[in-house]
């Protein structure tokens, strides 16, 4: 019997274009972690903690990242101007996420470049959007140290704002400076390292 509630889901969000410029032109989705594709681990993390589906958006190398990297179950978008920065990548998984059906209450956005952000600062993230009704106006974000970090959690009313904010290698920065007195902030210092995977040297925390 199929499971069902009336709760609405939290959809993560990967956002996985990025064409590793700063790391000699190697897109992050295909960087090795734990001998795998780093965007599996990053679709495992966000499922893992709790969301329900999970929207992938690929650009840089994406036709071999399809052919690469297994992501059953994923909603898999690809943004023809991922070299134009972060912002069009988070207005192309929003996109993807309004035309899926069955919209979900939530998304959660996390970065694939992130691997010391595990399942339990996903969940600690998701369990802050609440329940329904107040699910869909929530916003709340991964803390280390008092300082705002990945993942963040839009809810579906959100959206649209955000994506129009959405420019540049911005992302949501402008929307959530914005909307800062909104935010809910969850520390994960203890659970999480928000480190990004940007430079050579940054390699060394993939081994």
């Amino acid at each position: 019997m199929a499971h069902t509630s009336e709760k609405p889901q939290v959809a993560g969000l990967v956002l996985a274009a990025g064409g590793g410029r700063r790391l000699g032109g190697r897109p992050k989705a295909l960087l090795r972690y734990r001998g795998r594709p780093l965007v599996e681990n990053a679709v495992r993390v966000l499922r893992a903690g709790g969301c329900r589906s999970v929207h992938v958006v690929l650009g840089a190398a994406a036709d071999q990242v399809l052919r690469e990297a297994d992501l059953p179950g994923c909603s898999v978008s690809v943004n023809a101007d991922w070299e134009y920065g972060m912002g069009s990548s988070l207005r192309t998984g929003l996109d993807s996420l309004a035309a899926a059906g069955g919209e979900p209450g939530a998304a959660l956005v996390s970065l694939v470049d992130q691997p010391g952000i595990g399942a339990a600062a996903v969940a600690r993230v998701v369990a802050a959007g609440g329940s329904p009704p107040a699910l869909t106006s929530a916003l709340a974000s991964a803390a280390y140290g008092g300082r705002r970090g990945h993942p963040v959690l839009f809810g579906s009313s959100r959206w649209a704002a955000v994506a129009a904010s959405a420019t540049g290698d911005r992302g949501a920065r402008d929307y959530l400076r914005e909307h800062e007195a909104e935010i809910t902030l969850v520390e994960c210092a203890d659970v999480a390292e928000p480190y990004d995977i940007d430079t050579p040297e940054d390699l060394g925390h993939l081994e």
